[in-house]
């Protein structure tokens, strides 16, 4: 008996791999961990404790345990016993979800829109719908990886041109033909704004279409929250527009808009629409009581962007080379993995929590700590912010680091 009950405690041998898969891993992931991060995971550091300043997360307007928001995903948990798990593509016009996609459609200033399983998703499977084969893509080189994904799977030939730059845009335009035009509204590792006047202007002037993802000025920006192409006027001259609703509604979900009269026809093409199970009746309702609260939280967004002028005016004081964007969002772009993780270390045992972002998220030699702000920091923890980075400066060099270097040989050219 005690020898079959110890049997039974040992985990079961797991059959080989194939060598072709673990020379990958060899190549692509051990040489890696073992060199450049030493033997430790670059995206795993200290636990945070109780007294740390946490700039780790996408809850931007700090709604996580809003009395609304709990209490409207608690009623639908102990009301909606008798729901169906089915694909989104099932739900008829009379569902929540419905409800809420019209909505949110009507915020952003759009006809129509789906909601899917993530940010993710909503990017990959609106690609795949709109773009195909003889489609010419045009995408910001710092677009997201789910864009980029979206216009692999849709087979269409992309040209990546220079981040924020419309002239170079253009001109790739006129060389290539009309297509689809594919930015993001503010981007996830620098906090840098898309001229999206200018891009707008181009895909007019040359016949494309557009699409903006609004992941992290959905909420943030724009009257009511309603994103940056709502804030510049823009929402009608923009055909597309998606969101990860895992930001600034802090849920888990993603949009997508489309024109009523493609609504069908992308619930019938899009395969993360099709393949993936409806979200649960207490998410849908979390999200829609989210909504609510967005739309009335100006105090929250100036908050916010009173925040970020502040800790970004400090750290650019101090010498650190932030200058590629003017968000919420805070790169503090090391460059190399190694001095990244040495970063990474000495902000932790300063109770200053960012996130490790490095290849493929990044270039592999722009790997960076992302400190990401939100509404409810108190003076004393941006003061801590600010104390810890001064600490660190005379460590780490910021002035030094390979973005430092090469903004100083830029402005040297122009001058």
């Amino acid at each position: 008996m005690t020898s079959l009950a110890c049997t039974r405690d040992k985990a079961p041998a797991h059959p080989a791999i194939s060598e072709h898969l673990a020379g990958r891993i060899r190549r692509e992931f051990t040489t890696r961990w073992d060199t450049l991060w030493s033997g430790r995971s670059l995206l795993h550091g200290r636990e945070a404790g109780p007294g740390a300043v946490r700039l780790n997360g996408n809850d931007y307007l700090s709604l996580t345990g809003h009395p609304d928001i709990v209490q409207a995903q608690t009623l639908a948990i102990k009301t909606d016993a008798e729901f169906v798990i089915q694909s989104g593509v099932f739900l008829l016009d009379e569902h929540p979800a419905r409800k809420l996609e019209l909505k949110l459609a009507h915020l952003l200033g759009q006809e129509d829109g789906l909601i899917c399983q993530s940010g993710y998703a909503a990017n990959l499977g609106l690609l795949q719908s709109i773009a195909d084969d003889k489609t010419v893509i045009y995408m910001d080189t710092l677009a997201h990886t789910s864009l980029w994904e979206g216009a692999r799977r849709a087979g269409a030939t992309t040209h990546p041109f220079r981040h924020n730059d419309a002239e170079h845009l253009d001109r790739l335009v006129q060389r290539h033909g009309a297509g689809l035009i594919v930015v993001d509204s503010v981007y996830s590792t620098t906090g840098a704004v898309a001229p999206l006047v200018q891009v707008v202007e181009v895909a007019e002037r040359r016949g494309c279409m557009t699409l903006v993802d609004e992941s992290h000025s959905l909420g943030t920006h724009g009257p009511q929250g309603a994103g940056l192409c709502a804030e510049l006027g823009l929402s009608h001259r923009v055909h597309f527009i998606t969101a990860s609703l895992a930001k600034a509604f802090a849920g888990r979900a993603g949009f997508l808009s489309v024109p009523a009269a493609m609504r069908n026809y992308v619930l019938s093409t899009s395969y993360p629409n099709m393949f993936s199970s409806c979200l649960l009746p207490h998410e849908i309702a979390a999200l829609d009581a989210t909504l609510e609260v967005i739309r009335r939280s100006d105090t929250e967004r100036q908050r916010l962007h009173a925040h970020t002028l502040q800790l970004r005016g400090m750290l650019s004081d101090l010498g650190y080379p932030i200058h590629q964007g003017t968000e919420q969002i805070i790169a503090l772009e090391a460059g190399t993995e190694p001095a990244t993780m040495v970063l990474r270390d000495l902000l932790e045992e300063r109770d200053v929590f960012g996130a490790v972002f490095c290849a493929p998220a990044t270039s592999r030699n722009r790997t960076m700590v992302r400190l990401t702000l939100h509404a409810a920091l108190t003076e004393a923890e941006l003061d801590h912010v600010a104390a810890a980075a001064r600490e660190v400066a005379p460590l780490v060099k910021p002035w030094d680091w390979p973005i430092a270097r090469r903004a100083r040989a830029a402005c040297a050219q122009l001058s």
